[in-house]
C-alpha cells in the first residue's frame, strides 16, 4: 500500500467514502480488499453487498403514487 494517509469522508445520510486503496476485517475475521479510488461503505446495513453500499438507504417511491397521501 502506499504510504498516503487513508481519508475517510462520512456523510449525513449515506455511506462512508474511503478513499484510496483499503482493507477491512469484518467482524467475523473475513478480509476483503479495495483497490478502487473512492470505496462506499454501507453504515445502514441494508446493503446486500455489505460492507459495500449498493444505495439500499435511499428512499424508494413506488411508481404511480406521486402526489398521493
Amino acid at each position: 500500500m502506499p504510504s498516503e494517509r487513508t481519508r475517510i469522508l462520512l456523510t449525513d445520510e449515506g455511506p462512508a467514502l474511503v478513499y484510496g486503496p483499503v482493507e477491512f476485517v469484518l467482524p467475523d475475521g473475513t478480509r476483503t480488499y479495495s483497490q478502487r479510488p473512492v470505496t462506499a461503505l454501507c453504515l445502514c446495513r441494508r446493503s446486500r453487498r455489505y460492507p459495500f453500499c449498493d444505495t439500499s438507504h435511499r428512499k424508494r417511491v413506488r411508481s404511480g403514487s406521486e402526489g398521493r397521501c
